[in-house]
This record gives C-alpha cells, structure tokens and sequence, in this order.
C-alpha cells in the first residue's frame, strides 16, 4: 500500500504522514491508581484509571473483572462553551458511543479472566479539543490503565499478570484528495472522509470507525488511510512504552 504524501499548507507544517507533537504525562494526579495528561498537539484529555471493588450485575459470580470507560467534555474545550451534560441531566450519543469505543479498544489489552471481580473504570476528559479526542483517550487511557494493573496485581487482586499488550488509537482522513494522518480540527471540518483506527501492539486492528461525510471513498483511499495509521500507531505505541519504562513518582 502506498500512501498519498503531500498536501500543501497543512496546519503545524506537517507531511500527510506526520504526528502533531505527541506527549504522555504519568502520574498527573497524586490519589489515582494511574493518571496520565495526553495531549495530541492542542487536544489534551485527561485518563485517569481507578480500582473498584466490584463488577457489573452480568458479571457476577463469574470470577472475573471489568475494563470499562466514561469520557466527557469540558465547557470551553470547545471555541464556544457547551453545557455540562450533568446539567442536562443526559448523556449525548456522541458521548455515549465514543465511551463505548474507548471501553471496547481497552479491553484488548487485558486478559479479563486474570482480574478478580474488580473493575479499572477509565476516566477520560477532554480538556481541550482540536481533533482526535477519542483517539487521544485510548492512547493515553492504556497507559493510565496499565500502571493501575500493576496496582491491582500488588495488591493481589489479579491471577497473575492480567495485561495482554498496549493498545492505541489515530485518526486519518481525506482532506483535499490526499490522506492524512492524525487530523487537528482544521482539517476534520474539511475532511471527506473521516476515520479511526484503533490497533495493538502485535499490529493487529481492533476497530476501524470511517464514514464518508462529502462522498464515498473507494478502496485505493482505504489503502491509503490504513497505510497511513499503522506507522502512525506504531510510533504512538513506541511513545507509550518510553512512557511506562520511566519509574513511577513514589516508586522506589
């Protein structure tokens, strides 16, 4: 597959296949079993993982635990403010289904069969928004979520060591006929095609969301998003274990 390269003007002077400035910040906050900042250029969200003692009703009784995830958004992470959607007393079903997205992409790195009946709930905010929010959760949201199964395994509430390999998540799309990779704003607004891709470790894919906003996209297109996304997250997924091979603030 070879990748469409080259677009003129792109935002931050960016080749099509380049990673805005990709930074993993551990242990932002001190009471979380794993809390990570990520920011993908200006979009920035906040992953924090925590330990409950519990699982879901289906789940119980079955010996086993629960990765699951809940994403949100600021009031001015936006260029206008949107209202709290506890104000509104309602979740939107962009939210729900990103959260989805985010809990189902997580899963994959955990052997859930390891946990003990506890669940890791991922807590995934955005601080502020310019393209790529739920791709930005998941990357971010594995590295919180593994450093709280190392918690969880310390204090034995695993069968070993329940984690399976990182998991990480780009956006790309075609903008102006020419794919690119991980899109800021500028570029989703005018995209005709818009797509995730969410991958392993071992390269294997675990979601690919794209729908076509202006018109269909053929399979040469595909091609070319997919061969921009795998190197791309291979490279996030490289970022992450940088991230995780540094000692933890407190460790010893």
């Amino acid at each position: 597959m070879k990748a469409a390269v080259g677009i003129q003007m792109r935002s931050g002077n960016r080749m099509a296949d380049q990673l805005r400035e990709v930074q993993l910040q551990r242990d932002y906050l001190a009471h979380a079993e794993g809390s990570v900042l990520v920011s993908f250029g200006r979009t920035r969200v906040l992953c924090t993982a925590s330990i409950e003692l519990h699982v879901p009703s289906f789940l119980r009784g079955r010996g086993q635990g629960w990765i699951t995830a809940e994403y949100g958004m600021l009031p001015r992470a936006t260029a206008q403010r949107t209202r709290r959607e506890a104000a509104l007393r309602h979740q939107s079903g962009r939210t729900y289904e990103i959260q989805r997205l985010i809990g189902r992409s997580l899963r994959q790195a955990v052997d859930l069969k390891r946990l003990k009946e506890i669940t890791i709930l991922v807590d995934c905010d955005v601080i502020e928004a310019d393209g790529g929010t739920r791709a930005a959760a998941i990357t971010g949201g594995c590295v919180a979520l593994t450093d709280a199964l190392q918690v969880a395994v310390g204090q034995n509430l695993t069968h070993g060591d329940p984690f399976l390999g990182l998991v990480a998540a780009v956006s790309v799309g075609m903008v102006e006929g020419t794919a690119l990779l991980d899109m800021d704003y500028s570029e989703d607004c005018r995209a005709q095609t818009d797509m995730n891709v969410v991958m392993t470790a071992a390269g294997e894919f675990v979601e690919l969301q794209g729908s076509a906003e202006e018109k269909p996209f053929g399979r040469a297109e595909l091609e070319n998003m997919l061969a921009l996304a795998t190197p791309g997250i291979a490279g996030l997924i490289e970022l992450q274990g940088r991230a995780l091979a540094t000692p933890r603030k407190g460790a010893a």
